[in-house]
């Protein structure tokens, strides 16, 4: 089973290398062969070259201890002894054998017990392997993450490192905290990537009067040059409270703006066009060359807000006063009374009427008269009230000394038996044809005609007892016929 966290020897044990060959050193030199005991064949040895000199023998290397990971306890019991150095068999001379072994012999046998304990050494690698390939793919997704970011705020730039996902996120890490009025590009939720910007524009609020309308706006421009670019507001020739180029702060601020208008006046016969800023009429009239003299005023009121295109009157006014003394009309009270008959009404009080003087104005506005206006009124006489008094008693069924007489052969003559009928001249009216006085006198209201019938032949009855047939001096005599 393998085992990730076992010992780990990170040298196998020294294997010399094989003993050096004077044959291969005399075929580099030219010189023959030597023999397998080490003696040329029929000449004697020559002197070794400068850089033929034998190799020294390799030494071996101290036993070391095995190294553990860290925090691994080593393993109990005692530690395993160092290898032998390898040398010659028991009993044998190491110098002959290793003269008489064939070249290259040696180094196979050593790399054959190298290639043995290769397994073992990478298991032991491949763990420390896995932890390093781990932090380095940590690392490099670190790296990744991070992204440089340039962030513009009201004109101010700063580029920023950071591993925010989104605009939001940014700013949000940045501690900004940006409302409905507020200006952010490229947008809240756009993703971030390496190398873009971001651009916050804070809202100001506007506090704008315009032409004479109040408005309350929000801007992200810095100055009142931008504001009114932003809000398009045509500022050419235009009255400015702040000048154009006044900063804006957080906490916004208030300005005054009258665009450049164009103005009618007709005054005097003429007509005049200016183009004008003016804030009332009255000013723009000085504007044009125009002066309003002692009652003189325009069709608008002079103080009121000229208007793009408006066409405005000048009217002028000559003018003076005037006294009259009119008449009051009287009123009049109805007070009923028991003594006379229902239908009878007597005037007990006349009225008078009464007097009022009164002061008007006359006007001559460009050369028309004007209707006069009533400036002041005295009272000068009280009016008199009129007192009407009313009959309520009942009336008699009858009249003595006339019921046996033919009222109706009466009535016949006079008027064709109408109750209405009205003579030519609008004097007498009725079926008795009684004047207005007569009819009064005998206690009757209004006009005769418009009484009833039987009214009128009751108050007939009445004038025949006091005067006879003498009001009727024709037919009269049907009274008795």
């Amino acid at each position: 089973m393998y085992e990730p966290y076992g010992t780990h020897a990170p040298y196998a044990p020294y294997a010399p290398y094989a003993p050096y060959e004077p044959s291969l050193a005399g075929a580099l030199s030219g010189a023959p062969a030597a023999s397998a005991t080490g003696t040329l064949t029929g000449t004697q040895p020559p002197p070794p070259a400068p850089w033929a000199a034998p190799l020294p023998e390799p030494r071996e290397a101290a036993p070391q201890e095995t190294p553990h990971l860290p925090r691994q306890p080593a393993p109990p019991g005692p530690r395993p002894a160092p290898a032998a150095p390898a040398g010659p068999p028991p009993g044998g001379d190491g110098a002959q054998d290793r003269e008489t072994e064939a070249p290259g012999a040696g180094r196979r046998a050593a790399r054959r017990k190298r290639s043995g304990e290769r397994p073992e050494t990478l298991r032991r690698l491949v763990p420390q392997a896995l932890v390093v390939a781990f932090l380095a793919g940590g690392t490099s997704s670190f790296v990744a993450a991070d992204k440089a970011v340039r962030l513009t705020v009201d004109g101010d730039s700063r580029t920023l490192h950071t591993f925010a996902g989104d605009v939001d996120e940014l700013l949000a890490r940045e501690g900004m905290s940006v409302g409905e009025h507020d200006d952010v590009a490229p947008g809240h939720h756009h993703d971030l990537a390496s190398g873009d910007e971001v651009t916050v524009h804070y809202g100001r609020p506007l506090t704008l009067t315009l032409d004479g309308e109040h408005h309350r706006v929000w801007t992200t421009a810095r100055t009142v040059d931008g504001a009114l670019r932003q809000l398009g507001v045509r500022a050419e020739g235009a009255y400015l409270s702040l000048p154009r180029s006044s900063g804006i702060s957080r906490q916004g601020l208030r300005l005054d703006v009258r665009t450049e208008r164009t103005v009618t006046f007709m005054a005097d016969g003429r007509e005049r066009t200016v183009r004008t800023n003016a804030a009332t009429v009255r000013e723009a009239l000085g504007q044009a060359g125009i002066t309003l003299h002692d009652q003189d005023t325009t069709s608008v009121d002079p103080n009121s807000f000229p208007r793009d295109g408006q066409t405005i009157s000048v009217m002028r006014i000559t003018g003076s006063t005037e006294v009259r003394e009119e008449p009051i009309d009287f009123e009049t009270e109805r007070e009923e009374d028991a003594t006379l008959f229902k239908g009878t009404e007597v005037v007990s009080q006349r009225g008078e009427k009464g007097v009022e003087r009164i002061t008007y104005a006359l006007r001559v506005v460009n050369g028309v008269k004007q209707k006069p206006r009533k400036l002041h009124a005295e009272v000068v006489r009280e009016p008199r009230t009129q007192v009407v008094k009313v009959g309520t008693k009942a009336r008699p069924a009858t009249v003595q000394g006339a019921e046996s007489l033919n009222w109706h052969a009466l009535a016949q003559c006079e008027a064709g038996g109408r109750p209405d009928a009205v003579d030519p001249s609008g004097t007498y009216g009725g079926l008795y044809q009684f004047d207005a006085h007569t009819w009064h006198s005998l206690g009757g209201s209004g006009r005769p005609e418009q009484a009833p019938a039987s009214e009128q032949t009751y108050r007939a009855k009445k004038l025949y007892v006091t005067r006879g047939a003498s009001p009727w001096p024709v037919c009269g005599r049907k009274l008795h016929g």
